[in-house]
């Protein structure tokens, strides 16, 4: 009797600790950058367009505008973050705002799934990270094993932002797991109330 309840306790111990370890894994509860909590400027980076062209986050001041950093299109819940957007992309610019996506992907690879979903997102490349980096949004070791000898081994961490035509951040959120992103109507709802600040 008492080796069975040894073993069933054991066990728990092995269950709970491989939870954790999970858990400590993808940055449950990651504190939000105090350069990205609202109420601070957008912290100036340098990007690529699609064209190639170099392009600044202080270029938006001027314009509201949502700022998504995804993973990739290997990320299944990037894609379905994408897809989700797609329904609300016309009202999220009809308000005058920019919708961004920052990532890691070649360019020409994540331009295939807008052209999918049939929408005009604005796709900015984060070229070796150094965005990620400056922002403190790097998760390192994040890519899936399959997906290292194409994407290498570090990308970044899903992040919402929201900033008002001023370059201030009214809206952050870092997801809590890879599957937590942010409803597209919460970033709708962001918008609006930094339109009407």
């Amino acid at each position: 009797m008492n080796t069975i309840i040894i073993g069933t306790l054991l066990a728990a111990v092995a269950i709970a600790l491989a939870i954790g370890w999970f858990f400590f894994r993808v940055g449950a509860g990651r504190p939000v950058p105090d350069s990205l909590r609202r109420g601070q400027p957008l912290p100036n980076f340098s990007a690529t367009d699609e064209q190639g062209a170099p392009v600044r986050s202080s270029e938006l001041h001027g314009t509201p505008a949502v700022l998504l950093f995804v993973r990739g299109t290997w990320c299944p819940f990037c894609s379905s973050q994408v897809e989700q957007l797609t329904r609300h992309y016309k009202s999220i610019v009809d308000l005058g705002a920019r919708l961004i996506l920052v990532t890691p992907n070649p360019l020409e690879t994540t331009r295939r799934v807008a052209e999918f979903f049939e929408v005009e997102f604005e796709f900015w490349l984060d070229d070796g990270l150094s965005i990620a980096r400056q922002l403190q949004l790097l998760q390192s070791e994040g890519v899936p094993e399959e997906f290292k000898k194409e994407y290498g081994r570090d990308t970044v961490w899903p992040t919402a932002l929201v900033v008002d035509s001023a370059g201030i951040i009214t809206y952050v959120k870092l997801s809590k797991t890879m599957a937590d992103r942010p409803d597209p109507a919460e970033l709708l709802q962001a918008i609006e109330a930094a339109i009407a600040a």
